[in-house]
């Protein structure tokens, strides 16, 4: 033993998060706001800015928030703080595009990104009992020792923690069998939109075919028109369908009938109600968007109201329609994309993957019409590839270092429906042998087969506040061992 090491007073207990994008970094500033013990939160997290991750790290002005900066809701006590930090911070004189002709602003991502580190840096600072500190590397395996768990770490070294909270980023999008077996070795693919420089290799006069028609795919035109972008783009999926836009005007009271009422017990109960108070919306001169809100409030209370068997019936079925009413546009990039399908520099559409072919420097694409099966298929020539499918959230276990070597050692399982990671109602992760480890826990998208609604605010900022608490409240009851190796 060291010098006076009897006298000492123990490390607090450490509470290691494995990634710092908005989820990671919120749990930490909630956990060290709720602590009433004192708590070192180390977050593991190689971008220099914390809160950021995929999405509210980008750079590219073309990508704004896609919801009001009014409704970016972290605090429920404080509806507003965002639109207030950025009208206050002179965002609106950096940014004037933000404003929209609503009076609502919808500011760029990377402006979210720097106010959610505000946020840490705030309430690290209001509770002098929680220490949060960044390690900026990258978890590469956590291993179980004794109690408490050892994170190695990309660049050598590691840390110890007694409760670790997963909370990794978006997988990249899966590349389709023909794609990948056809363009995966060449420089026409973009496999990963979000990599850094990802667009800079497309020309301005180069033609592009996108594969999927949602959020991401909205980011990439609107990032190609910021560059002066010329040539033809052509996006499809397999129902053709783009992100809606938000109502025009404000909702003056807002649809409450889900919130009133018990939650539907079935997928076909849903719909039908779904389709009922749209219309019913619709002849008291409501936008259709008031009856999704509400919806969308209850998410995870009907998603949990369904059967394993109802769940696989709506990601199968429903999911593609939600997500497109759900996860609306910016009404910047909204008329960006509505420009360039008037121009004809924009096609969308329905169709399926029939053909890949590369002839000399471009590449041949043959796709079959949804609408018209029988239709000979169609052929597009394009320089560029780019894959907007979404994350492969499927794969996601394997291909995180970190998450692998929990589940090799039986800690971790990947969910019944091919969503994330397997866990219980309070976030706890669910090991192999079906048991709940109470140190083991995931804030974010990969806890969506418990949760449901856990992609876009205000839903995915509370459950990392609610799994805060539950560990705030673990740490309080159990007084875990401190432990005084920290290399």
């Amino acid at each position: 033993m060291g010098v006076n090491a009897v006298a000492q007073r123990p490390a607090p207990p450490r509470v290691a998060v494995i990634g710092g994008g908005f989820c990671g970094a919120f749990f930490a500033a909630q956990l060290a706001r709720h602590s009433q013990v004192p708590v070192t939160i180390s977050i593991v997290e190689p971008r220099a800015m914390l809160g950021g991750g995929v999405a509210y790290s980008t750079t590219d002005p073309a990508h704004r928030i896609n919801v009001p900066a009014a409704r970016m809701t972290l605090f429920p006590d404080k509806p507003t703080d965002f639109d207030d930090w950025f009208r206050r911070s002179g965002g609106l004189d950096a940014d004037p595009e933000a404003l929209w002709s609503d009076g609502s602003v919808y500011p760029r991502r990377a402006v979210f990104g720097r106010y959610v580190a505000e946020i840490v840096a705030r309430q690290h600072d209001d509770n002098p009992v929680a220490t949060i500190d960044h390690v900026e590397d990258q978890a590469i395996s956590v291993e179980r020792v004794g109690e408490s768990y050892s994170i190695h770490l990309a660049q050598g070294g590691k840390i110890a923690a007694e409760i670790v909270v997963l909370a990794t980023s978006h997988p990249p999008p899966g590349l389709p069998a023909m794609i990948a077996s056809r363009l995966a070795d060449g420089p026409g693919l973009i496999a990963n939109p979000w990599a850094p420089g990802a667009l800079e290799k497309i020309g301005p006069n180069e033609d592009v075919l996108i594969i999927g028609t949602g959020l991401t795919m909205a980011d990439m035109v609107a990032s190609l028109s910021r560059r002066g972008h010329k040539g033809h783009i052509t996006a499809f999926s397999r129902r053709g369908l783009l992100p809606r836009g938000h109502a025009k005007r404000p909702v003056p009271i807002p649809f409450t009938w889900f919130t009133q009422h018990e939650a539907p017990r079935n997928l076909l109960e849903l719909t039908r109600q779904v389709r009922a108070f749209v219309a019913e919306a619709r002849d008291d001169k409501l936008p259709w968007q008031a009856v999704f809100d509400d919806v969308r409030s209850n998410g995870q209370r009907i998603w949990r109201g369904f059967d394993t068997a109802e769940k696989r019936r709506f990601l199968r079925h429903l999911r593609v329609f939600w997500d497109a009413h759900r996860y609306r546009i910016a009404p910047q990039v909204e008329k960006i994309l509505e420009d360039k399908q008037r121009d004809g520099s924009l096609h969308v559409f329905a169709a399926s993957l029939r053909s890949v072919e590369r002839q000399n420097d471009k590449i041949n694409i043959g796709l079959q019409p949804r609408r018209r099966p029988k239709d000979p298929t169609q052929h597009v020539t394009v320089d560029r590839v780019i894959i907007t499918t979404g994350p492969s959230h499927g794969t996601v276990v394997d291909q995180n270092p970190a998450l692998s070597s929990l589940s090799k050692q039986g800690l971790l399982q990947a969910d019944c429906l091919s969503l994330g990671i397997r866990v219980d109602a309070f976030g706890q992760v669910i090991n192999s042998a079906g048991v709940s480890e109470p140190t083991s826990l995931v804030v974010g998208p990969l806890a969506r087969e418990q949760y449901g609604e856990l992609m876009g605010l205000p839903q995915v900022a509370t459950q990392p506040n609610a799994v805060a608490e539950h560990v705030a409240l673990y740490l309080a009851s159990r007084k875990l061992p401190a432990n005084l190796d920290r290399n």
